[in-house]
């Protein structure tokens, strides 16, 4: 009996997200050619210093899904401002999955992103603070993140383009609800941008027909007239962009969240802190 209570609670562990939190710290970046190729074109030769000791990249070993994969940027110290975070997927076929730029308010940094994965891949970040670029990341065990078909139809996915929705957690993730709650200086939120994100790899599942690259390449997310955070982005960001952040509120009733993506399409939404939108 003992014996199935023990695979159970194992089991229970493997279906959250917690096995891949403990994952992550067994699975650094590993030497390859990739990484030489790209870095003229990502960075030049700038000087790169180990980010160990300023922040820290957690994602799986192994990922469940290698379309949404999470990879969490937390700064270990707040010592220094991260102005600037590049993500960096060697083997996808656009290897550039982000380039992020943080205001104040954003510090110390804990931010999280989904991205696709392509195959078995180093995902490196790349941080720029006052005292320069420093660099760490984690190798991810994935396949086939860029190809996976999408998980709704077309005509679907392009009806509720552009709609946004915005959570306020507390540290324990749970939303938050009561007026003392909500008057919390430092607070957690999530932002979802419903997009198909489309990588242009993917195939219609009834034509088989390629479908064409469209996806979310500008994002700036404000409260009031500060700005929180903004995205220039690739193929690698996941379907439905989802973002996970801390910051320190300054009062504005609402989050201003404006997205364009390569057809020139502009979704612009208020979305207020008051509760989930």
């Amino acid at each position: 009996m003992k014996n199935i209570f023990v695979a159970s609670a194992l089991a229970l562990l493997a279906s959250t997200g917690f096995s891949q939190r403990l994952d992550a710290q067994e699975n650094p970046l590993q030497n390859g050619p990739s990484w030489e190729d790209l870095r003229g074109d990502i960075v030049g030769e700038v000087d790169l210093h180990d980010g160990a000791s300023l922040f820290e990249v957690v994602a799986p070993y192994r990922a469940h899904d290698a379309a949404t994969v999470p990879l969490v940027i937390k700064q270990k110290t707040g010592a220094e401002t991260i102005e600037r975070a590049i993500v960096v997927i060697d083997e996808n076929p656009a290897p550039m999955a982000a380039d992020f730029s943080f205001g104040a308010a954003m510090g110390p940094l804990d931010f999280e992103v989904r991205v696709r994965v392509n195959q078995y891949s180093n995902i490196r970040v790349l941080a720029e603070t006052e005292a320069g670029w420093s660099m760490t990341g984690r190798y991810v065990k994935a396949s086939g993140g860029c190809s996976a078909p999408a998980s709704r139809d077309p005509e679907v996915a392009l009806a509720a383009m552009g709609k946004m929705r915005l959570r306020h957690f507390e540290a324990d993730t749970k939303p938050l609800s009561t007026p003392a709650q909500m008057s919390t200086a430092r607070r957690k939120a999530q932002i979802m941008i419903r997009h198909p994100n489309y990588s242009g790899l993917q195939r219609d599942q009834i034509t088989q027909l390629f479908i064409g690259a469209h996806f979310i390449d500008q994002l700036e997310v404000f409260q009031g007239d500060e700005m929180l955070f903004t995205m220039t982005g690739g193929i690698s960001v996941s379907e439905n962009p989802v973002f996970r952040f801390g910051y320190l509120d300054n009062g504005a009733p609402a989050l201003r969240v404006r997205a364009q993506d390569t057809e020139g399409n502009i979704f612009e939404t208020l979305l207020p802190k008051s509760g989930e939108s």
